[in-house]
């Protein structure tokens, strides 16, 4: 029997000819529609992977049970054929779509609803993007549903098969995450490297395993996991190394590896390793379950051994929401860590782009059906629009939406190059866009990093350290070759030149003579005033900004210049207070709060600067008097004093016009900022949230900011929700 199977799979492949699309089940030729190919190759890939054979398979089965009418589900399988002949109640049922888009919760129920008219313990959702599997609970109401992480194959034992079933697939993403910490271990105690050498290990391992797995797929290989036993098959002393050689030349140009760098592991040490993650294959794994792990494995080890933090989930969901990104907009993290806020980003432009385009399939797919046109010709038509809007979102495909997405849209730079490393890999694991991630600090222009391109920054800058007289510009900061420059000048235009000339004339000078807010270049600033200057610098007018700040910012009288900078360039949208305990459980303890700045426009800052300028001609204009009197009466004090050479008393009146100079500079700048703040007045949206999603020992907590299935009890509107009613009707804000 296996022999059989072994060969009916070598022979079963999708067949096509003169527009139509062979039914194995069926047995007949059925006309090609986009949706229908989504089916057939689905049930080859039933059939290759799974075991499952075409005679324990019914397609298009037309199912009986109360108020079906004529449900139809795409697949019907049984366990066995004989099954299927007695008429017994069939093991799973399949409904394919061909949308680009994640699969809609109605889709999930209308898929639960077919598996409990026919007594199926499973069903599965798939479509060109994505298959989901799910469990039936027959002991709840119709629409509970519970995913899983995979169907039985066709040679699954009872016991496999209840295994199976208990496997949620939310406990995926929590064991992947503890696998990788096993792994982490692993090193540790045989290696005996310090944390941050086993991680650096680790994610050599990883981008190998994914660029492995992907090239499997890609080349339809049967055997598309990474296991210890193919690694055994594989010809050299270190095969592990040869594969990461290989892997380091795919990702050459992103410089995540040096050249020179290999896997510095013992053949066993890397073969366990592997082993230990081989029943995750990282090209099927869903981008979001291996994004989520990645992400509690970095959490966990670089906040308790290494010593970095990361914003928590929850609150770069809050930040990238409120900023609203659409497709086409260039986003940058001057301080990118782990690129989560990049990560975002891209998963809510790309799903934006794949809803556009589906939404672009089904009006075509109408008018195509009310044409009087025979099926053939309504196929031929579909088809050819259905994959001019595939290769539309090919990432693959240069200058595909998706493609433009990855590779021209998401900027990021980290000054630790363990970080920006691990930025790259979070991205990749999270599918794609990390090209433009950089090793670099913050502060200095790097490739398409410069002043004025970017629609939106998002960032979580490094709180508490201080930018110092010492920092200076090294050569290496500002090192570029000649045809780097000429293609970064093809691509950016005279925007680029101009930014690379102010850096390259800044060399050997402090960093903080590139900004305006440190006093002096001899005085030490800190860093996250430093990066707010960046910030509001990076953007476009126009641009959006949301960072994460330290309240001292909002409220330290000593910082009120650093609040009229802000002022001065853009407006301020909206604070959101954040709790005490919000980055406990990554590590720090400052009590921190969210804000978001829309840049002026060049006519905005226009009539803002024509606002300030008339502040300040009537102010001094109302003072003059004044002061000219009494400048006149000290300078009178200070003259006859020179003439009696009174040299106390000439020092005593110098003191005493200096002192009130400085007094009435200081009044009338703060009388000019409170005319013109009335002049120029506009509502601010103030927000102090409670529940932000995690606890101090960072477990899911209640969370408030946005909506989501944990929003606390009597809270009717997230504060997304009303700062969306404030966008609409602005109104000063506070709750």
């Amino acid at each position: 029997m296996a022999k059989k199977t072994a060969t009916q799979t070598d022979e079963l492949a999708v067949r096509r000819e003169k527009g139509k699309i062979w039914s194995h089940i069926r047995r007949k030729w059925l006309v090609e529609t986009p949706e229908e190919r989504v089916r057939q190759e689905y049930l080859v890939h039933l059939v290759a992977e799974y075991g499952f054979q075409p005679d324990q398979i019914d397609e298009e089965k037309e199912l009986t049970g109360r108020g079906t009418g004529r449900a139809r589900a795409d697949f019907v399988i049984w366990r066995t054929v004989q099954d299927k002949a007695d008429g017994k109640s069939p093991l799973i049922i399949v409904e394919c779509k061909s949308d680009n888009v994640t699969i809609r919760p109605a889709d999930y129920a209308q898929g639960d609803n077919y598996a409990r008219i026919i007594n199926a313990p499973f069903f599965v959702t798939h479509n060109t993007r994505e298959t989901r599997f799910w469990r039936v609970k027959k002991d709840r109401m119709p629409g509970y549903i519970e995913e899983i992480e995979n169907i039985p194959h066709a040679d699954a034992s009872d016991k496999e098969i209840e295994e199976l079933i208990a496997r949620l697939k939310v406990f995926k993403e929590e064991e992947f995450a503890q696998l990788l910490h096993q792994c982490h271990n692993v090193i540790r105690n045989r290696e005996k490297r310090d944390p941050a050498a086993a991680f650096d290990e680790i994610a050599k391992v990883l981008f190998v395993k994914v660029w492995v797995e992907r090239e499997m797929r890609r080349k339809r290989q049967r055997q598309n996991l990474f296991t210890a036993d193919w690694l055994d098959s594989q010809l050299g002393d270190n095969p592990l190394d040869v594969l990461f050689q290989q892997t380091k030349q795919e990702y050459k140009e992103d410089r995540i590896f040096e050249d020179g760098e290999s896997i510095n592991l013992k053949p066993a040490t890397g073969r366990e390793i592997v082993r230990l993650l081989e029943k995750y294959n990282l090209s099927d794994t869903s981008e979001d379950v291996k994004g989520i792990a990645f992400e509690r494995f970095l959490g966990r080890t670089f906040r308790g051994e290494i010593g970095q933090f990361f914003t928590p989930r929850t609150i770069v969901e809050f930040m990238v929401r409120m900023v609203q990104p659409k497709e086409r907009e260039i986003l940058c993290d001057p301080a990118s860590g782990s690129g989560g806020f990049l990560i975002r980003f891209f998963e809510l432009v790309r799903e934006q782009i794949l809803q556009d385009v589906d939404a672009e399939y089904q009006t075509y797919r109408e008018e195509i059906e009310k044409k009087r046109i025979s099926k053939s010709r309504k196929a031929q038509s579909l088809r050819k629009r259905y994959d001019e809007l595939q290769k539309s979102i090919d990432p693959t495909v240069e200058k595909s939406r998706v493609w433009r997405l990855s590779n021209t849209c998401i900027y990021g730079t980290d000054a630790n190059d363990r970080m920006a490393r691990t930025s790259k890999m979070n991205m990749i694991m999270h599918g794609d866009g990390h090209g433009g991630v950089h090793h670099h600090d913050g502060f200095i222009n790097v490739n398409g990093i410069f002043e004025e391109r970017f629609d939106i920054v998002l960032t979580n800058p490094p709180f508490g350290a201080n930018v110092e007289p010492s920092d200076v510009i090294l050569e290496s900061d500002v090192a570029i070759s000649t045809d780097e420059f000429r293609r970064y000048v093809r691509e950016y235009g005279d925007l680029y030149k101009d930014a690379q000339a102010r850096i390259q004339a800044a060399r050997g000078k402090p960093i903080a003579s590139l900004f305006d807010l440190p006093k002096g270049e001899k005085s030490k600033i800190k860093t996250e005033i430093l990066f707010i200057e960046r910030c509001l610098a990076l953007l476009k007018p126009g641009g959006r900004l949301g960072i994460v700040l330290p309240e001292g910012i909002f409220n330290n009288p000593s910082l009120a210049y650093v609040r009229a900078f802000c002022e001065d360039r853009a407006y301020i949208r909206a604070v959101v207070s954040l709790p005490q305990e919000t980055f406990y459980s990554s590590g720090a303890s400052v009590k921190a709060s969210l804000l978001f700045m829309q840049k002026f426009t060049e006519e905005e800052k226009a009539r803002y600067d024509a606002e300030a300028e008339t502040a300040r001609a009537e102010t001094e204009a109302k003072y003059a008097p004044e002061i000219e009197a009494e400048t006149q009466r000290l300078e009178a004090l200070i003259a006859e004093a020179n003439a009696n050479r009174d040299a106390a008393a000439r020092k005593a009146a110098q003191a005493e016009l200096r002192g009130y100079l400085k007094t009435m500079d200081d009044k009338q700048a703060a009388e000019a900022r409170a005319l013109l703040k009335e002049r120029f007045d506009y509502p601010v949206f103030l927000y102090e949230a409670e529940k932000v999603g995690i606890t101090a020992t960072g477990e899911e907590d209640a969370n408030e900011l946005y909506p989501n299935p944990r929003v606390p009890e009597g809270i009717e509107q997230t504060a997304l929700d009303l700062y969306r009613e404030f966008q609409k009707e602005p109104e000063p804000f506070f709750v």
